[in-house]
């Protein structure tokens, strides 16, 4: 089965919908037909065939999660170590600037946990770990976070109530070509 997020299913997703097969095994034994199923529980009909099919066979048992696809190769255990590298930076790892790439969260584990992964595999372990896939902001040095609140709190507010007010033909849907 492919999931167009390029990953598995995350082990609450899975239970989520294991809990909806389960639900349709009881419909199941009551007799109820594959349409109203497929309709109450939100699911396709071929889905709820298929299932029928399975339940037919194995029974309630056939219908459980199988569990995911492979063991992750780092542990949860290992996982914090590589977060603690993470944290240090890529500078105390020896690369020149401060951006962390696939390629070099790569190179961390395999230097740290003599792992290897596919910068795929590191992507879906860093998303399934709450990752974001983001450049960071350059920020100036001279930023004065004081400064930047106090603008947001007390001018932004003037200025967005100033370009949202409306007057006589400035609707965004009156064009000149209209009049």
């Amino acid at each position: 089965m492919r999931y167009a997020q390029g990953g598995g299913l995350s082990d609450e997703r899975r239970q989520f919908r294991e809990g909806i097969r389960m639900m349709a095994a009881e419909r199941f034994a009551a007799g109820e037909p594959s349409s109203a199923i497929a309709k109450e529980l939100r699911v396709s009909v071929r889905s709820i065939q298929r299932w029928r099919r399975l339940w037919d066979r194995g029974g309630p048992r056939a219908l459980r999660s199988a569990g995911s696809a492979s063991l992750p190769r780092l542990s949860e255990a290992q996982f914090a170590q590589l977060e603690a590298e993470l944290a240090k930076g890529p500078v105390a790892h020896g690369w020149p600037d401060q951006r962390w790439t696939l390629s070099r969260v790569k190179t961390v584990i395999g230097r740290r946990f003599h792992k290897s992964y596919t910068l795929q595999g590191v992507r879906k372990l860093l998303l399934r770990h709450g990752f974001s896939c983001q450049v960071p902001a350059r920020r100036a040095v001279e930023r004065d976070e004081a400064q930047v609140n106090g603008w947001v709190k007390e001018t932004w507010p003037q200025v967005e109530t100033s370009r949202r007010r409306s007057t006589p033909g400035s609707s965004s849907r009156t064009s000149p070509a209209s009049r």
